[in-house]
């Protein structure tokens, strides 16, 4: 770590809070205190941990596994602040403390799991847990953290231990530098153009450009870059093929380019570290182990839903590809549909088929009026209330804070927002906590916020979003709202602490409500005229939903597959990249839509190991917010009284507090299907 020492008064500003509404001071935070801080908060845990272990008295539910929960508050603290600036608003001091912070935290945790003493007290309060009288959120807390240090390796001998927790830490390091090595690729390239090279692109999404490339230096031109909220904008508008295909590959290259950011390597040797886990711990592949505490339980039920889908998208791309190539001819061209022609001859296969195109749309998504839809929903459904705080500084400038007030006017907690995309972040949308919410001994309220990358728009202009950012925006929201609206006790079925593929469920949900017409009439208004979205505009875009659906689900399903064919074999892969190549020939992927997230970039899979084997769960959870929705369909109101209370009492509020399954039965009497998915989908 640094060699400098934080002063005491720089580590409290990590590790105990003195910032308005119970905020993180971020105006003192140096980030070259963060080495010092998480040395603290590392030997303050393990100290803990290590009373609570050698506490004399008989293992109860108060001296153990309530002192287990509560512990590490300081190391909490300085890693929700580090692991949110590592994404948002990185630098090179954060990340190269992040390549040797992954370790350690790897090395601590594993240790803890292995710690003899303390599963031993864990391990008795397991054995006789039918006569202590316990609540039902308590058992399967007892019981989740009894399976935790099992899979993290407490019944193992010394030299299985020491394996387990050398395979933990390297795992770490390489999931850091994975993920660096993206963000680098990212945020290093830029395409810039002339007024010339512009054809095709609407003007909002040119000032997008131009405020791209002033931001770079580049004032008076205009910057694709690889954030997907401006690549895939321009490879659906551009007129310019040869730009088109310039852009699509470093797009798809990232994590490929040759050189010291090569992903190919660091792949393989996570493939290999993941096998060796899962044969220490008694699994036959790494998907049989993750797949183990999640609703699928086995990668063959997660291949019952993923094969017929996929045979299904094919086939409608393949309509599909035809209907493109029919628009090309008709233009002119005589080439083959290219992976950097699909979007944008999909766009005029739109504008024909439903006399409309998305960049319509745009002048009524304007984000002020995507966030007061989403706001909205939540008040109609949960009776909440967002009251921006405009003096609240957060890690960056662009970061807005809003208080959460419950119907009565009580405080439920806070939301902060980060949605313009910068160099210092990495791609995607994500939800995450600076402090989740329990009610364990003091309790704490929760501190949840989204990061997008939508384009920044130039200065005093409004930042127009195209529909699938306003989904996005809805998406995450859903996450957001996940852990503010979270009543458990006990902070790790808290919120989002849910399996894999049931976490999806909420976010998933939250985007049908973009699309209640009664939303988009209220909040769809022109940036200019103030006027609502036309009805017939709305409608059509309503019909379109389901547009190009064999693309979407082909490259969705395409990298859910790959990431199942990695981790669902007992023996890794020598050469990831040459596997991928053989396995997309073996499922006859349509060459001209490639995987949304290819090995080399697959940031879910590899930047970490929340997603790995986990992919699929997106579509998991789709099956479960279709037939969700529908819930409030067959009630005749997208915001029935009735149906919105069992949702936020069994979904929203219940975090991990009881089974997934039991917990969707108990708001929708029964598990869904696949076949409203399907439909959802367009592939029925």
């Amino acid at each position: 770590m640094s060699d400098t020492v934080a002063s005491r008064s720089e580590i409290e500003a990590l590790t105990r809070w003195t910032g308005p509404h119970g905020l993180p001071d971020f105006a003192a935070i140096d980030d070259a205190a963060f080495a010092d801080s998480f040395a603290r908060a590392l030997a303050e845990h393990k100290a803990e941990i290590e009373a609570i272990a050698d506490n004399p008295d008989d293992p109860g539910i108060r001296n153990t596994l309530e002192a287990l929960e509560l512990s590490g508050d300081a190391l909490d603290r300085v890693a929700s602040i580090f692991w949110c600036k590592a994404g948002a608003h990185t630098n090179d001091v954060i990340q190269t403390l992040e390549r040797e912070i992954s370790p350690k935290m790897a090395a601590h945790f594993s240790a803890i799991a292995m710690n003899e003493k303390l599963f031993a007290r864990i391990n008795t309060l397991y054995e006789k847990r039918e006569t202590l009288g316990l609540d039902g959120e308590t058992m399967r807390v007892l019981e989740k953290s009894w399976k935790g240090f099992v899979r993290g390796g407490a019944m193992l001998g010394a030299e299985d231990k020491k394996r387990l927790a050398a395979i933990n830490e390297e795992l770490a390091g390489l999931g850091a530098r994975f993920g660096q090595n993206v963000l680098g690729d990212e945020s290093e390239w830029a395409l810039f153009l002339d007024e010339g090279d512009l054809e095709g692109l609407p003007q909002s999404f040119r000032s997008a450009m131009a405020e791209a490339a002033e931001s770079r230096g580049q004032a008076g031109r205009f910057a694709v870059t690889l954030s997907r909220s401006i690549a895939e904008p321009f490879l659906s508008f551009s007129a310019r093929r040869d730009l088109r295909e310039k852009v699509l590959k470093a797009f798809t290259s990232r994590g490929a380019n040759e050189g010291e950011r090569h992903n190919g390597e660091l792949v393989r040797r996570m493939l290999e570290l993941r096998a060796q886990k899962a044969k220490l711990l008694g699994y036959e592949s790494y998907a049989a182990y993750k797949l183990d505490d999640t609703m699928a339980k086995s990668p063959e039920r997660v291949m019952e839903l993923l094969e017929p889908v996929w045979h299904k998208a094919r086939e409608k791309a393949a309509e599909d590809q035809k209907a493109l190539e029919d628009i090309a001819a008709k233009e002119g061209a005589n080439h083959a549909i290219a992976p950097w022609d699909w979007r944008y001859y999909a766009e005029k296969l739109r504008a024909e088929r439903f006399d409309f195109d998305e960049g319509a749309l745009e002048p009524y998504l304007a984000l002020e009026n995507v966030i007061a839809a989403a706001f909205d929903v939540a008040g109609r459904l949960f009776g909440l209330r967002f009251e921006e705080l405009k003096d609240v500084a957060a890690w960056h400038e662009d970061v807005r804070v809003f208080h959460v007030l419950n119907a009565d006017g009580s405080e439920r907690g806070l939301f902060l927002a980060d949605y313009f995309n910068r160099p210092s972040k990495r791609s995607g949308a994500w939800m995450s906590a600076l402090q989740s919410s329990h009610k364990l001994g003091d309790g704490q309220m929760p501190i949840i916020y989204n990061v997008m990358n939508f384009a920044k728009p130039p200065r005093g202009k409004p930042a127009l979003l195209s529909p699938d950012d306003a989904r996005t925006l809805f998406h995450e929201f859903g996450h957001a709202l996940h852990g503010l609206l979270s009543e458990a006790r006990w902070p790790s079925v808290s919120g989002t602490s849910v399996s894999r593929d049931f976490v999806e469920l909420p976010s998933q949900l939250y985007e049908h409500w973009f699309t209640v017409p009664e939303i988009l009439k209220k909040h769809a208004k022109h940036v200019e005229t103030g006027e609502p979205m036309p009805l017939d505009l709305l409608e059509k875009m309503r019909a379109a939903q389901t547009f190009d659906a064999g693309f979407a689900t082909v490259e969705f399903a395409s990298s859910a597959l790959m990431d199942m064919a990695f981790h669902a074999r007992a023996e890794p892969v020598e050469d990831p990249l040459a596997f991928q190549s053989s396995e997309l020939a073996r499922l006859e992927a349509p060459e001209a839509i490639p995987m949304r997230h290819a090995t080399p970039h697959f940031l879910h899979v590899f930047a970490g190991d929340g997603y790995s084997a986990g992919y699929y769960s997106y579509m998991w959870s789709e099956v479960l917010d279709a037939d969700a929705f529908a819930a409030f369909e067959e009630a005749g109101d997208p915001f029935h009284r009735e149906t919105a209370q069992k949702l936020l009492e069994h979904i929203y509020a219940a975090g991990g507090s009881r089974d997934p399954e039991e917990l969707y039965t108990a708001f929708r009497g029964r598990m869904p299907t696949p076949e409203p998915m399907m439909e959802k989908r367009g592939l029925s």
